[in-house]
C-alpha cells in the first residue's frame, strides 16, 4: 500500500439549502473541504494510505474539522494545531443558466499564518512515496506559498514524486501573482494537473480558439499546450481536464493524459450535476492512483481518473465518496445508474 501526503488547506464550507441564494438563506449546511484533503480522502477510498497536512486551530472547530477528516481513514497526526480560525467558504448553488457562487473568509486562516520550518518535512516523508499539492495553497500567503515551495524540495531530495494541480482562483490572487510564483514551483514538480484555464492563468501558457463557455472544447486543441508545458517546464506527465459547461445542471467531463511520450483522449461523460465542488479534486486523485498502480498502462491511468471525476459531481459536499468498485463498473461502460439490490 503506497503512501501519499498532500499538504494544504482545508476549510469550513457553508452551503444554502435548496439551491437558494445567498440573499435568501436562512440556513446553511455544514461540511468541510479543501483541493488536497479532497485528494486524500479520495485516495483513501481507493485504500491508498495517506496524510493530510494541514495547520488549524486548536479550538472546538478545529477538532470538529478534524474529526470529520478522520472519518473517512485520512491520517490527520501531521496536522500542527496553531493560530486562531478555520478558513469558511460559502458556497451558492447554481441552477439552469444561473451560475454557483463562492464567497471566500480566509483571511488570517491558521495556514495563511504557517511559516517554513513549522513542518517536520524530513519526518513526514520518511518511508513516503507520493506528494501532493494545489495552486490554491501558495495563493493563500506569501507565507504559505513558501512553506510550500520547503515542502516540494524536500519531497525531490528525499525521492518521492511530486504532483501537483495547478488550481488557479482568481478570488485569491491575478494571474501575474499566480506566474510568479507557480513557475518557480514547477521545477519540483513530475505531474502537473489542471484545467481548461490553469496553465494559461498560472503558467502563461493557453491553447488557441478555446471558448470554455460556448459548450464544446476540441482535445486536439491541447496538443500544443502539452507540448508547450514540455519544453518550458520538462514535465514528465501532464494531465488536463475539459469541462463543456452545458449549464449549471449539466456538464460533459473528459480529459487528455500525456504520459511522457504519446497523448491520450479519455471519453466523455454526459453529466447531471448534484455538486461540482471538488471535481478536479477527484481527477487528480485518480491519476494518482492510477500511477501507483505499476502494472496498468497510460489508457488505463485516464479512463479511472475521468470516471472517477465524474462519479464525484453526484455527491453532495467536497469529498469524492466512491468506491474503486463503483469506478471499475462506470469504466466498463455501466452508466444507467440502476438500482444495486
Amino acid at each position: 500500500m503506497s503512501s501519499v501526503v498532500t499538504f494544504g488547506e482545508i476549510m469550513l464550507r457553508l452551503s444554502t439549502d435548496r439551491r437558494e441564494r445567498f440573499t435568501q438563506a436562512r440556513n446553511f449546511e455544514v461540511t468541510y473541504g479543501g483541493g488536497e484533503c479532497n485528494v486524500a480522502v479520495s485516495l483513501s477510498h481507493f485504500g491508498i494510505d495517506t496524510t493530510f497536512v494541514s495547520a488549524i486551530p486548536d479550538n472546538d472547530i478545529g477538532q470538529a474539522c478534524i474529526n470529520y477528516i478522520r472519518q473517512f481513514g485520512v491520517k490527520t497526526n501531521e496536522i500542527i494545531r496553531t493560530g486562531q480560525r478555520l478558513g469558511i467558504y460559502f458556497l451558492e448553488s447554481g441552477a439552469s443558466m444561473r451560475a454557483s457562487k463562492v464567497i471566500y473568509d480566509r483571511t488570517g486562516s491558521s495556514i495563511a499564518e504557517i511559516k517554513p520550518g513549522q513542518i517536520d518535512w524530513e519526518e513526514i516523508f520518511n518511508n513516503k512515496k507520493w506528494f501532493h499539492f494545489t495552486g490554491i495553497t501558495p495563493a493563500i500567503s506569501s507565507s504559505a506559498a513558501e512553506t510550500c515551495l520547503e515542502a516540494a524540495k524536500a519531497a525531490v531530495e528525499m525521492g518521492l514524486i511530486v504532483s501537483a494541480d495547478m488550481n488557479y482562483r482568481k478570488n485569491l490572487w491575478s494571474s501575474e501573482k499566480a506566474q510568479s510564483i507557480m513557475k518557480p514551483l514547477m521545477k519540483f514538480v513530475d505531474i502537473v494537473i489542471g484545467n481548461e484555464e490553469d496553465a494559461e492563468k498560472c503558467l502563461g501558457i493557453s491553447a488557441k480558439n478555446i471558448n470554455v463557455t460556448s459548450g464544446e472544447i476540441d482535445p486536439e486543441a491541447y496538443k500544443p499546450v502539452v507540448q508547450k508545458l514540455l519544453d518550458e517546464f520538462n514535465f514528465k506527465k501532464i494531465a488536463i481536464t475539459l469541462r463543456e459547461s452545458l449549464s449549471a445542471d449539466d456538464n460533459n467531463w473528459s480529459a487528455i493524459y500525456f504520459d511522457g511520450k504519446n497523448l491520450f483522449f479519455g471519453k466523455k461523460y454526459p453529466v447531471r450535476i448534484v455538486d461540482r465542488v471538488g471535481g478536479g479534486d477527484a481527477f487528480a486523485a485518480g491519476i494518482i492512483y492510477g500511477n501507483l498502480q505499476e502494472e496498468w498502462v497510460s489508457q488505463q491511468i485516464l479512463d479511472f481518473a475521468v470516471a472517477s471525476s465524474a462519479i464525484s459531481h453526484t455527491f453532495h459536499g467536497d469529498f469524492n465518496l466512491v468506491s474503486l468498485e463503483e469506478v471499475n463498473s462506470v469504466v466498463k461502460g455501466d452508466i444507467s445508474g440502476r438500482v444495486q439490490r
